[in-house]
């Protein structure tokens, strides 16, 4: 399927390696120039803002969805073609998920894990049919690539589900994978259907 919007979830800080930004600077630069929208998290610190501004400069939309509590701690971009407030976090998602057309985990800590994993679980769940991908920067998303597969081996995810996630080094490598025909199941082994 041709992405018209990947949603991005990513730290709010920088890391301390700088192939984080980098590998965030490319993102946004790549979204951009594919005329892909970027769905994000609504603020311009860490590797949140180096995605958007990015996209931006790449002369990309993008799309920001913030809950008001970080709004008013001034934690907003304010200079993207739209910026969602919200009420909660739980909005926040919800909102992210339903402009998406498909996800991106970069570099990031516990709030960009819960995230791609809830909308892992929602394609899981059939709530949506839309993959998602770990840009494994530096190696940053192996020890998950290992755990899916201890997951697989343990009985607690199918074989035929553990096509829902990807995992890449480079983001063109994982936008194609996230492109490719769904070639999972649901959480009871029936096949995902397009659309």
């Amino acid at each position: 399927m041709a992405l018209g919007s990947v949603g991005v979830f990513c730290g709010s800080s920088f890391g301390i390696d700088p192939v984080f930004a980098d590998a965030a600077r490319l993102t946004g630069t790549t979204l951009g120039e594919r005329g892909i929208d970027l769905v994000y998290g609504g603020g311009h610190a860490g590797l949140m803002g180096v995605v958007a501004d990015a996209a931006m400069e790449a002369g990309g939309r993008v799309v920001g969805v913030i809950p008001r509590q970080l709004e008013d701690r001034e934690l907003a971009h304010r200079g993207l073609t739209e910026l969602h407030v919200v009420d909660s976090m739980h909005e926040r998602k919800q909102l992210m998920a339903d402009l998406s057309d498909a996800f991106v985990a970069l570099p990031g800590g516990a709030g960009t894990l819960e995230e791609v994993a809830e909308q892992w679980t929602w394609a899981q769940l059939t709530i949506h049919q839309k993959p998602s991908g770990f840009l494994d920067v530096g190696g940053f998303w192996t020890p998950m690539r290992d755990m899916l597969a201890t997951m697989v081996a343990s009985g607690f995810v199918r074989q035929e589900q553990s096509g829902i996630v990807s995992f890449a080094e480079s983001i063109e490598d994982l936008l194609a994978m996230l492109e490719a025909p769904s070639a999972w199941t649901d959480k009871w082994g029936q096949p995902i259907l397009p659309g």
